[in-house]
This record gives C-alpha cells, structure tokens and sequence, in this order.
C-alpha cells in the first residue's frame, strides 16, 4: 500500500514512522528530519491512501479536493472539520446530541460577551471560535483579565479573524484527558488515550502552548471508562453529524475534564493531536494503515491493538517560544539521543543547515545539518515497559539535544513517578 501523509510536524512524523512498518509512505511537505518528505502538492501526488494530519486543511477542504479523485482519505470533509473550525458550532452540536460540555456561551460583540462573564465565578475559559493553533484559549481566575481577553480576541488584535467570534465558557475542576477514536462515518473504535501538558511552563506556568509534552496510557483511566466515554460521548456526537448529513471519515479527539465519574467535553479536533500523536501511534502494534484504510473505506471493524507498556513525549522548544520563536540555531545531538533504547526524535520546527549539501539523512542526522525553524522543534519520545521507564528514556535523550536557547519542561509525567 502507498500512502502520502500530509503535513509538516511531529505528527506527521510519527504518522510515517508507524505507517512505514506496512506501507511505503511519503510525507508532503514534511521536513528534512522526516524521511521521505516531498515538496509535491498533495493533489498532484498519487497514492492508495490519503492522511491528511493537521487541522487547516481539512476545514479548508482538503479531504473533499482528494475524494473528488476518486482517491480514499482517511480525514473529515470541510462539514466535518467544522467541529474543530468552529467552537461554537461544535458546542451546539453537543448541546443537540446531549453530550456533557461545560456552560458556554457565543459571542461576537464586546457587550453581551461581558455581560456573560459576570454571570460566572470562579474560572473563566475565553476561547476564539476559529483555529489559532492551539494557542487561542485563554483560561484564567482574574475576571479583568478575562475581560480584557474577549475585547483583544474580538477586535482581531490578538488572533486575527479567529478571534471576531468568542466562545466562553464556565472553568471545569479535574484533570485533563484525551480519548482517540477512529470513525468510518458510521462505526467508531477506541485509538488510544493520552494525557498532554499546554503550559510552557514546569508546574503547568505560563502561557498555553500547542503542547509541551505528553504521557500514554493514563494510569487511572481504564478500559472500562474509555467504554464509557465512546458509548456516552463519542458515539452520540457521531449520531448527531449523522443527523446533519455529514459522512465523518477520520479520527475524533475528544478532550475531556473533571473526575472520571463525570467528564465533561472540553472540545472536539477533528485530528490526531500533537504531541499525544507521539505517544500513541509508537504504541500501535497492528497494522496501521489498514486501520486507516478501513476507516476511510467506511469498512471499519476492528480497534487498533496498543502495546502493554508506556511511552513519554517531551517537546523541545525554541528561545522565545510561544510568543516569539527564534530560528536559525544548529541542532546538536538528534543522532545520539536516537541511539538510545526505546527512544524515537520526531522532527517538527527544522531546517536544513544553510549551505548544506547533500540531503539530510534522517535516519543518521548528523550534528549540525538541521537548524530550528519554529517554535516546537523536536518531539523526543521515550517507549517502556511502564511510564516510569519510559519517562527515564525521554528524558535521557533529551539530555544528548542541545541548541542555543532550548528549552522544555522537566516534569512531564513526573507525578506518575
């Protein structure tokens, strides 16, 4: 089976390092750490099978472009991704399928917005309707704040278009979790769940990021409750695209918050997240892209079987990131943390070094012939037979990466140990 993943990160970067046990895989565009990466539209390319990663394209309307092909793609249409494209849509979708989410409201004027702040206590979660990249929420017990970050996202000063639409919600109490389902427009199987870290910061500080680090499995999350959620959430949710005529072929990620006896949906994204793509698709022991295949076919049947150990993802970032990434720095040690047991580096923010000649190799990246070329450079994932061991391995490895102003969290999973 060929199959062309498309996109550039981490992700993208996990996704062809599991396919490629079954299929032969090209990445477009990809980067120079990620082998077989492409400059070649998606469009233009040929293949069996189609996975698009991230979350722009298919609320631009990738998926629907290649299936006007004829072509199988594993990845919703432009309706589908709206769940992630636009927050409130896929709040009132979940208020129509009965699926428990927070007490929200939508807002495109400054007034009835703040009106609405005032009827809340405690945390106030201000949110951008459209995509930001992971960065357009704001979550915060400071109602002045709060009010301050509604009139910046609704005058377009902090996000841009993104932000003219507001969607606010009450602060849930728990902690965080991330289920993955497969869906082939009517079936749906588990794929995995993850815990991620948003903050920049050690002790979840600072600014929300697009992930700072992720852990698989979590411990006190069974199979049973993973039922639980799939029977009680995910199932309705695609119940409800049913209803509205939508055919969703692709994966659902469905973030969640509170105690595990009454998880709400924090949101939906209508793709593999990054970084918890690093920590569950390592974990993968079936074929792949059969999975996928099945799903985009509208013939799936069985879950994907995940290993019995456990892996870690920590993300290194770049000086300056979130706000303002610095680039151009050469990166140090990407061959030797590779070499250590259990341990995979997948490439995001990179480049090739200027003047390098010759393509970079990247299975044996050599010292020097990357240099950071955004905010997330690097995802270095740790596998093990439990999280401890994994957690070790991660962050050994990242102990052999260097560049000028690298930076990452120290405590990813370290309540787990």
């Amino acid at each position: 089976m060929k199959v062309v993943v498309v996109g550039s990160g981490a992700r993208e970067h996990a996704f062809a390092s599991a396919l490629s046990r079954t299929a032969d895989v090209v990445v477009t565009p990809g980067n120079p750490g990620i082998p077989s990466s492409v400059a070649t539209p998606p469009e233009e390319l040929e293949a069996d099978l189609f996975v698009v990663g991230p979350e722009a394209p298919l609320v631009a309307g990738l998926a629907d472009r290649l299936r006007d092909r004829g072509v199988a793609v594993f990845g919703p249409g432009a309706d589908g991704a709206r769940l992630e494209g636009s927050k409130a849509w896929m709040k009132q979708l979940l208020v129509d399928a009965g699926v428990p989410t927070a007490r929200h409201g939508a807002f495109d004027t400054l007034e009835p917005a703040v009106a609405f702040l005032d009827t809340l206590s405690g945390t106030y979660v201000v949110k951008t309707d459209g995509l930001a990249a992971g960065k357009g929420v704001t979550v915060t017990a400071d109602l002045e704040e709060a009010r301050r970050t509604v009139a910046a996202f609704l005058s377009g000063e902090a996000f841009g278009d993104a932000g003219r639409s507001v969607v606010i919600e009450e602060g849930l109490i728990g902690d965080e979790l991330s289920v993955f389902a497969l869906c082939d427009g009517t079936r749906v199987v588990p794929c995995g769940w993850a815990r991620d870290h948003k903050r920049v910061g050690d002790g979840d500080t600072g600014p929300n990021t697009g992930g700072m680090g992720a852990y698989s499995p979590v411990p006190e999350v069974s199979a049973g409750l993973v039922d639980r959620v799939m029977d009680e959430i995910i199932e309705p949710t695609v119940a409800a695209l049913r209803r509205r005529g939508i055919d969703y072929r692709g994966v659902l990620y469905c973030g969640l918050m509170g105690p595990l006896d009454d998880l709400k949906v924090l949101e939906y994204n209508v793709r593999f997240g990054d970084p918890e793509a690093q920590v569950i698709l390592p974990r993968v022991t079936s074929d792949l892209a059969e999975h996928l295949m099945a799903a985009a076919e509208g013939q799936l049947r069985e879950a994907p079987t995940l290993d019995e150990g456990a892996a870690v993802t920590v993300v290194c970032a770049t000086e300056g990131y979130p706000s303002a990434p610095r680039s151009g720095d050469a990166i140090v040690g990407i061959g030797a943390a590779q070499g250590i047991e259990g341990v995979e580096v997948f490439c995001a923010g990179v480049a090739a070094a200027p003047g390098a000649t010759g393509k970079v190799d990247p299975h044996a990246i050599e010292d020097g012939a990357l240099v950071t070329a955004g905010g997330r450079v690097l995802s270095v994932t740790g596998r093990g037979s439990d999280l401890t061991d994994a957690r070790r391995g991660a962050y050994a490895a990242v102990e052999k990466i260097s560049w000028p102003g690298m930076h990452h969290r120290t405590d990813i999973g370290a309540d787990l140990t």
